[in-house]
């Protein structure tokens, strides 16, 4: 079969290697679509997140579909937890202490044409949907945990920080919840575009130091209930802190460059600030097939740029100028 690995900084090298073999409670999965995350773009530009590091040639691709070897189209979540550990006992199999994650560390992902993954793992989805719509469900199912967590109410006012395909999936996402105003902003002016078309109500072009301002303006100096940054910088961070309102709540989703994030304490404590790290997802493949399928979220106009395998490479030049908005590689 065909594999693409991961040898250094920006080395994608193509292999010939043989088709896996399912073991116990797993099942062959035929790889479709993959998608490029950014946090793909960590590995890609950077051979690792955080303190996981390259260790040896390794399989990228987490937001993939496929179909099994009879013929059953499926969604696969690229998380598979132990089940034994104290978060996952407690219903966190996201904070797993043994999770196995697709294309992270030394476990291999999906730019491969077959790979054997965990049965438990593997959601049918309708005819209606794509193989590209189902790889599109993991990053929307970050967006449903982010909401999750932040415990959106009907008529709460919204911001959204950074606009690439998850920012874009919360903004439908608290429209869903009934956000009563969103406010989105992006350093790219397509994105900014993009956040308007996917429902924002004031969409801000970032960087310009007149965002906080505006925000401020058009919410009478309150502030917003719940914000989200997600683009893992730094400025966004700020912006989060800024905008948010007595008591708000900021949920961090982004995965900074850095190591570390900071934000003005004396900011955070004067408002009584409640922050939250968004880790992933849990739970969220059956609702998200369910948005998609009665069209209530719209994952396939997020794709901009489809390539193919052999592609590999220049498809990650181009999520990595953030040209367009959502990479896919087709199979």
């Amino acid at each position: 079969m065909k594999t693409i690995r991961l040898h250094g900084v920006g080395d994608l090298r193509y292999h010939d290697e043989t088709i896996p073999v399912a073991g116990a409670g797993e099942k062959l999965v035929r790889v479709k679509s993959v998608g490029v995350c950014g946090s793909d773009l960590h590995w890609f530009s950077g051979c690792g997140i955080g303190d996981a590091k390259l260790e040896r040639p390794l399989v990228l691709g987490h937001e993939f579909a496929g179909e099994l070897e009879d013929g059953q189209r499926v969604a696969v979540d690229p998380a598979i937890p132990c089940g034994h550990c104290e978060p996952c006992l407690h219903g966190h199999p996201n904070l797993c202490l043994s999770i196995i994650f697709a294309g992270y560390g030394t476990q291999d992902g999906s730019m491969r044409e077959w790979m054997a993954w965990n049965a438990q793992c593997l959601f049918p989805i309708p005819d209606s949907l794509t193989f590209e719509d189902g790889a599109m469900l993991e990053p929307l199912g970050v967006a449903i945990h982010a909401v999750d967590l932040a415990h959106l109410k009907a008529g709460m006012s919204v911001g959204v920080f950074g606009c690439g395909p998850i920012g874009l999936l919360i903004i439908q996402m608290a429209k869903i919840a009934g956000a009563a105003k969103i406010f989105a902003t992006d350093k790219l002016p397509h994105r900014v575009e993009a956040a308007k078309a996917f429902g924002a109500d004031h969409a801000i072009l970032a960087g310009t130091n007149s965002e906080v301002e505006e925000i401020r303006a058009e919410t009478k100096d309150r502030g917003l209930d719940v914000v989200f940054e997600s683009a893992g910088t730094q400025d966004a961070v700020d912006t989060s802190f800024a905008t948010a309102m007595m008591g708000g709540k900021v949920m961090l989703v982004g995965i900074p460059d850095e190591e570390r994030t900071s934000f003005s304490a004396s900011t955070a404590r004067r408002k009584g600030l409640t922050i939250k790290m968004v880790r992933r997802m849990k739970h969220t493949y059956p609702r998200a097939i369910e948005l998609v399928s009665k069209g209530l979220v719209d994952v396939r106009s997020i794709v901009t740029h489809r390539f193919s395998l052999d592609q590999a490479e220049e498809a990650y030049r181009v999520a990595e100028r953030r040209e367009g908005l959502k990479v896919i590689l087709e199979f």
